[in-house]
């Protein structure tokens, strides 16, 4: 009887003392371990052709790959503006090339943005969500002749989530 009421008094709230230091640690630990992992930082392009979309994810191989896929934002090419003089035509004015894309979030709100090098108040580069489109190029470059249909335009655009210096 004497040493199930010592096991009652003693040892019972020291073992209750122990494993609430053990969380406790434990807890701290993965605090500091949550706090100490940096957002993975990345600077990706991809090539869209005009009603094409991408889902701006890391570069990666990892299995975990398609989950990140569905949970990231995604970029669509809406369509290619080219005002541009065509070869052979006679114009007042030499027009501009703009490319209209629209960011998807993964709760489906969307921001719509337009890139251009060329466009008055044009910007090559944007930033919105906390990424950064910066437009790389586009083929074919030159303007269609007069009569030739709109080319298939393939847009280069560079994403990123490294804030520039």
């Amino acid at each position: 009887m004497k040493k199930t009421i010592l096991r009652q008094l003693i040892v019972l709230p020291l073992l209750a003392a122990i494993m609430a230091m053990l969380y406790a640690c434990g807890a701290a630990t993965g605090a500091g371990r949550q706090a100490s992992v940096a957002p993975v930082r990345f600077s990706n392009n991809y090539v869209l052709r005009q009603g094409g979309s991408v889902a701006i994810t890391p570069a990666t191989t990892s299995p975990a790959a398609p989950a990140l896929a569905a949970t990231a934002p995604v970029v669509r090419l809406e369509r290619v503006n080219d005002s541009r003089c065509r070869t052979g035509d006679v114009c007042v004015w030499a027009g501009y090339i703009s490319y209209s894309f629209t960011l998807t979030k993964p709760d489906g709100a969307n921001s719509s943005f337009v890139l251009s090098d060329s466009m008055p108040n044009g910007k090559p580069s944007v930033t919105l969500e906390g990424l950064t489109f910066t437009l790389a190029g586009v083929e074919p470059q030159e303007v269609p002749a007069k009569n030739q249909p709109a080319p298939d335009y393939r847009v280069s655009l560079k994403v990123s989530n490294i804030s520039s210096p």
